[in-house]
Formats: structure tokens, sequence, C-alpha cells
């Protein structure tokens, strides 16, 4: 008879601070994810999405204003199936309206949800956004996610429903001029996103 499989301990904050700080580390359902820095076409997109949405909705420049748009916010969530536990994540990319969030927090890290979060896809990371972050993200009640492929070159729009699930994927793609909720008071030019 063979040995009993050797249960997995789970992961807890104290693993993600203890990751190197040359690395990404995020921690989902007690399972501790640690990454690369972001890629070059990923660290593009990222930065020139940031510059497009920070003058009109974070300075009010061009824009409503009324934001906070910030990169890499860590975000702390009770996690359900541990309690005292959290579910520590990183998105590339994360929005508040000022209404809810007046002031930034003293943390290091956020315990209210965003309003809207992007997420960056890369070949290493893909998997993970995809089936353990974005339940997380409709678990604690974001109402807007954007996936962005810098290689496939499209942009996936998911509004939350009220039952807390995401709805079909609006996808944009290559150089298309859109306005995409919530930021649909400004025109967006896809093509900024992807390294030519």
């Amino acid at each position: 008879m063979g040995q009993p499989a050797e249960k997995q301990r789970r992961a807890t904050y104290a693993d993600v601070a203890a990751v190197p700080p040359n690395k990404v580390a995020e921690l989902v359902r007690g399972t501790l994810h640690v990454f690369p820095r972001p890629a070059p076409r990923h660290a593009n997109a990222e930065g020139a999405l940031q510059g497009e949405l920070f003058g009109p909705f974070h300075r009010g420049r061009g824009g409503p204003g009324g934001w906070w748009i910030l990169p890499e916010p860590e975000l702390h969530f009770p996690d359900p199936a541990a309690p005292g536990e959290i579910d520590a994540l990183v998105p590339d990319l994360a929005g508040w309206r000022r209404e809810r969030m007046p002031d930034l927090p003293e943390t290091d890290y956020f315990s209210l949800a965003p309003d809207w979060i992007c997420e960056i896809l890369s070949p290493s990371t893909e998997g993970i956004d995809r089936t353990e972050k974005m339940p997380v993200y409709a678990r604690e009640g974001v109402r807007y996610a954007w996936l962005v492929d810098p290689i496939a070159r499209t942009l996936e729009v998911y509004l939350l429903g009220r039952d807390r699930s995401w709805g079909p994927a609006v996808v944009h793609r290559d150089a298309a001029r859109v306005r995409v909720e919530p930021f649909d008071a400004i025109e967006l030019d896809l093509s900024v996103l992807w390294a030519t």
C-alpha cells in the first residue's frame, strides 16, 4: 500500500512577505504565486494604459476626474475558506471612485475593493488571472474588469452582474478606438497599448 499523499501547507501572508523584492507575489486561496517582474510588452501596455487614464480620471485633465488610478496596488481580502487568513492580490492597475475612497489609506495595502481592475495578461500569469483572481474580484464586488493581452492585441471588458458573476466579455482588438466603461468619458486608442 502506498504512502498517503502529504497535505500541502496553506501559504500565509508571511510567505508573501518573504518573497524577494524583484518578484511579484500573490496569495490566492492559500496558494502562493510568485512571478518575475513584467516583461517589456507587459510593462509597455500597463504604462501606456495608466498614462491614458491618469490625466482625465485621476487628475481631471481632459476628463471628469473623480478616480484614484494606481499601478500594482496590493489588495487584502478575507479568505472565506480560512478564517483569519487573507487573499493578497496585485492587479496591474486598479481604480477607486473617490466618492467611495476619498483618501488613500495609511497602510501598505488596500482592504477596500477597487471599482475597476486591469490585468495585463502574459503567458506566465494568464491562467491565474483568469481562473483564480477573477473569481476573487467578483466575490469582492469589483464592478469592472479589463484583461489586456499585448501579444494578441486585445482588450476584454467584463461587467459584474447582480449575482456577483462576470457577464460575457466584450472584446476589442488591434487599433480600435473605443469608449469603455467605466472610462467611457474619453475615447481610448488601443494602438497605444501595443509595442510597435
